[in-house]
């Protein structure tokens, strides 16, 4: 029945509001939400890190301690539930181990192999045990990528799964989850031996966990449609792209949306006044706001960019230094920046800062109320990146009417149209080369559009009236889900395997 509802395992490291690090977690904690609200019956599982409070989150327990096979052993595992927030009817599953998750904090471990693929394999033995049988398993990042491995191995013939599809989501090509030889004992497909690929040597004596997602799993999505095209040459491709070239008939761009309860400034406690695309009055107040709390002059006319990002390459941040000082000493503008990164930048940033302090303020932590007063209080919003799979901040400042500055890439060209005053169409600024000569007269040509008044609210109010929502990207999936259950088959997609490689 091709409109029935769907039973969805969504596995993932990290979920918001239990543990978050990155987009990851806002994407598990917001995208069940939307498939909820479809009909769709969908559930969690995560790990329970020491930082999970049970009470806090009203943990109880859904199983009795229960053995999961690790290397040549078992070790046991807790199933723990709760659900998401204010959503009862959206369970979450949380492993729970004291050996692997009792500690501060989610990652960056020796032994961070064995911990996911402990939670992998505790997830799948303890949703059989609760005897909930899942048209789909929908994997995350390279902490999942063994699940899709093990459908077509060692649950191959496991009559639970027997109809269990897998679609695996790419969020960011650079993490893979590289390993050695070990792993594969301890996830027990060992007899299997490596990947072989002949255009990619190093896969033959590694185990790549995101490559083995890759391999194995019914439907490979990314985080945007542009960013599922880059990825397949090699400036993109992370040394995986003739992987995802072999598999670009099952490889789909999905578009991540925003949690619209979340980011709304017509209800956001954290600013100084709500306001709306029927009524901008409030936004003028938040940028007053947003001034004093940076400790720069308040000024109705000054427009204020807002950066809100990990200060890395990654993210533009070698553009913006070259940039800061001339755009600072040039042009009335103010610079407002909030993150976390690389020493070099906190240096730099800091070194700006007291060379302008009237034009720039510089917030090197991340605060959660900051951001949304950054997103409220901006005129524009800035996001140079490199390369960006998918990029929530660009879609969270349309919401709140502060106009993109961006380089067209991945998701970034995907949601930010470039502004064209002769036709009157986009909802932002976007430049191609990634040098900073383009982003400084990129951001020029915003100023000289700001000056503007008129041209520069119905720019806003296209902006705000974009749907970024969750609804049509979980509409997206469902779609991939039905694909991956009509097109799945038991056989890996090519026989390719290095037996009892070492």
């Amino acid at each position: 029945m091709p409109n029935a509802a769907l039973k969805i395992l969504l596995m993932s490291a990290e979920v918001v509001p239990f543990a978050k690090t990155g987009g990851l977690a806002d994407v598990a904690g917001a995208l069940p939400k939307a498939l909820r609200a479809d009909g769709h019956d969908v559930r969690v599982a995560m790990p329970r890190y020491g930082r999970i409070d049970r009470a806090r989150f009203d943990l109880s327990v859904a199983l009795p301690p229960y053995p999961v096979p690790m290397d040549d052993h078992d070790i046991e595992a807790g199933l723990l539930q709760t659900h998401l927030p204010d959503h009862d009817d959206i369970p979450v599953y949380m492993v729970d181990n004291q050996h692997y998750y009792e500690r501060d904090g989610i990652y960056m471990y020796e032994d961070d192999a064995d911990r996911f693929i402990f939670f992998c394999r505790a997830t799948l033995e303890g949703i059989k045990r609760l005897g909930w049988q899942p048209d789909v398993i929908h994997c995350h990042d390279w902490h999942t990528a063994i699940v899709p491995n093990w459908l077509k191995t060692i649950y191959k013939h496991d009559p639970f799964y027997a109809r269990t599809a897998c679609v695996y989501t790419i969020h960011n090509l650079a993490y893979q989850g590289i390993f050695g030889y070990r792993v594969l004992e301890v996830a027990g497909v060992d007899e299997y031996g490596f990947i072989a690929h002949p255009d990619m040597p190093h896969l033959n004596d590694v185990v790549d966990f995101m490559g083995r997602g890759i391999y194995y799993a019914d439907i490979i999505n990314t985080v945007s449609e542009t960013y599922a095209d880059e990825i397949l040459q090699p400036d993109f491709g992370e040394g995986l792209d003739p992987l995802l070239r072999d598999r670009r008939d099952r490889l789909y761009g999905v578009l991540n949306g925003i949690d619209a309860e979340l980011n709304d400034p017509a209800a956001d406690q954290y600013i100084a006044a709500h306001y709306t695309a029927e009524n901008l009055a409030g936004k003028a107040e938040c940028k007053l706001d947003l001034q004093r709390e940076a400790g720069l002059p308040q000024s109705r006319s000054t427009p204020v960019i807002g950066a809100i990002s990990r200060l890395a390459d990654q993210k533009g941040f070698d553009l913006i230094d070259q940039i800061a000082e001339p755009l600072l000493l040039h042009n009335d503008v103010q610079l407002i920046v909030l993150g976390t990164g690389d020493q070099r930048y906190h240096d730099r940033l800091n070194e700006i800062r007291a060379r302008f302090p009237q034009q720039i303020a510089t917030f090197l932590t991340f605060k959660a109320q900051l951001a949304q007063k950054i997103y409220a209080g901006s005129d524009m919003f800035l996001m140079p990146s490199r390369f960006e799979p998918c990029g929530l901040g660009q879609m969270i400042a349309l919401r709140y009417g502060s106009i993109p500055i961006v380089r067209a890439t991945g998701g970034l060209a995907d949601t930010v149209r470039n502004f064209d005053p002769t036709s009157g169409e986009g909802n932002g600024f976007a430049f191609h080369p990634y040098h900073s000569m383009a982003l400084y007269t990129t951001i020029v040509r915003a100023l000289e559009n700001y000056r503007y008044r008129h041209t520069w609210q119905q720019l806003m109010l296209r902006a705000m009236h974009a749907d970024h929502s969750w609804a049509s990207s979980a509409r997206r999936y469902v779609d991939l889900y039905r694909r991956a259950i009509a097109t799945r088959s038991d056989r890996p997609p090519r026989e390719a395997y290095q037996k009892n490689a070492s």
